[in-house]
């Protein structure tokens, strides 16, 4: 709301509405820049992933060694993460792109894992039976059936990506948390409550589109309605022989 000098940007209030008409070719280039980096991030640590969660399924000797560091990777603090990164990267989206990878890890291998573990034995069998080799069993069997938690991984991994992207500001690869971070260090409010509410925005919506997938690539795993009628109580045979007549 505007104070009494009727101007929101004046004031610094935190809701503006003029901040918003004002600066919406600003706010669209770091939501875009948002995007593009949870994107790249996601889908690269997707890539890195799926074949350490084989490796870890086939051999168990390499299951510890890869959960284990996944795990330590993610107990980083991402300011440290991102420092540790520049000497190597430089000051560019690679920085940020490769520290959110490496976050996404640890939640996309497990949840591989846990997918494909929750495969029925049954499933297996019947496959082989039908002549199926290991690579058409893993991508016509077994990957199909492990979609909800490949998936609940993904959403997960989404989420946090999009809420770790905005520390990528240090680097000036931060998308909205650029935003963030100037308006905190300049104190605009206006930009600073913008930029958040988009962030929170972009992580709901997300979620939602990725659910609404979610849903369409496992119709199976939706509760079946009761058809209409089901519970009516049907007249015994003679009653409807004796209506009849």
């Amino acid at each position: 709301m505007a104070g009494q000098g009727g101007n929101c940007l004046i004031d610094n209030d935190w809701i503006c509405g003029e901040y918003v008409r004002t600066r919406s070719q600003e706010l669209m280039d770091a939501t875009l820049q948002h995007i593009g980096i949870t994107l790249a991030s996601v889908g690269i640590g997707l890539l890195v992933a799926f074949p350490l969660a084989l490796a870890a399924r086939r051999w168990r000797g390499v299951a510890g060694p890869v959960l284990g560091l996944t795990t330590v990777l993610y107990t980083i603090p991402s300011l440290a993460m991102f420092s540790l990164l520049v000497p190597v990267f430089g000051l560019s989206a690679a920085v940020v792109i490769t520290g959110l990878v490496l976050y996404s890890l640890t939640i996309l291998v497990r949840n591989i894992l846990a997918g494909l573990a929750a495969v029925p034995e049954e499933a297996r069998e019947a496959a082989r039976g039908m002549g199926y080799g290991p690579v058409r069993m893993l991508f016509g069997v077994e990957l199909p059936l492990a979609l909800p938690a490949v998936m609940a991984g993904i959403r997960i991994a989404t989420v946090s990506t999009i809420s770790l992207t905005t520390v990528g500001a240090l680097t000036g690869y931060g998308g909205l948390g650029n935003l963030i971070y100037e308006g905190m260090h300049s104190i605009f409010k206006a930009q600073v409550l913008t930029a958040s509410v988009l962030c929170v925005l972009l992580a709901v919506v997300a979620d939602v589109l990725l659910l609404g997938l979610q849903r369409l690539l496992t119709p199976w795993t939706r509760t079946p309605r009761k058809r209409r009628g089901s519970g009516t109580a049907r007249a015994p045979r003679g009653e409807r022989k004796k209506a009849v007549a």
